[in-house]
């Protein structure tokens, strides 16, 4: 047996009890938010046991590595069905890879994005499941189409006949308090509800939460937490493309 699958396992074990936790906790129904784990730079082998462990839906937000990872687990476990997220700031020159490969992209900001994404997927594949990446926080390093510009790009992207939009992401700056984590994402909330409920959109994710903020972004409407090194452990970025 690896050596590395008791530790995988207990930290995946604990990390879902925290989850069910924070539902519990915040009158969430059981089993609501999902919980995507964060793959980024860990190797086939980390994988091969996240699979062992129950592991079925991952993120990557490494254009080339992602896709080796999934042209490996099709090669290698053809009938294992995993969804595989791209969760990854992605330049206009790298979407036909995503297109290809990935089952989801949670980060389009931006209408020529999703153009291209939409025209290079694959016509023997299903619709590519799409967020709109919101920028939530005042950090000129993230990426993200303002709040306001929102329902525009969305009623955009609802035309592309290749996507099916499926609701919001954020990845809000770091706080040190629990108000400074909070604010970004009742805002999101805020700005998902509008969509769903006021304009009508057909979507069912809000995708916000990570190991640093899991139970405030549960307590303020997420749907999907993204978790990695809480899962996997530490990371070597040396690994990135």
């Amino acid at each position: 047996m690896s050596i590395l699958k008791p530790g995988l396992e207990e930290r995946y074990k604990r990390v879902k009890q925290s989850l069910a936790d924070d539902e519990m906790r915040f009158g969430r129904e059981p089993g609501s938010v999902f919980l995507l784990p964060v793959s980024k730079t860990f190797g086939i082998n980390a994988l091969e046991e996240a699979v062992k462990c129950g592991m079925r839906a991952f993120g990557e937000n490494y254009v080339q590595e992602g896709c080796e990872k999934i042209e490996y687990f099709k090669k290698q476990h053809p009938d294992l069905e995993i969804t595989w997220h791209f969760i990854g700031h992605l330049q206009s020159n790298k979407t036909r890879p995503v297109a290809e490969h990935f089952d989801w992209v949670q980060t389009v900001d931006r209408l020529k994005i999703a153009q291209r994404l939409s025209e290079q997927r694959p016509a023997d594949m299903p619709p590519l499941n799409v967020l709109i990446e919101v920028h939530i926080s005042d950090e000129e390093s993230k990426s993200g189409c303002q709040p306001a510009d929102v329902p525009a790009l969305a009623q955009a992207i609802t035309l592309l006949p290749n996507l099916k939009l499926r609701g919001i992401m954020a990845i809000p700056a770091p706080s040190d308090t629990e108000e400074g984590k909070k604010a970004p994402l009742k805002e999101m909330y805020a700005i998902f509800l509008h969509l769903r409920d006021e304009l009508n959109f057909d979507i069912d994710t809000l995708s916000m939460g990570m190991s640093s903020d899991m139970a405030e972004a549960v307590e303020c409407g997420s749907t999907m937490v993204r978790v990695g090194s809480a899962i996997f452990g530490p990371r070597d970025y040396t690994k990135k493309e």
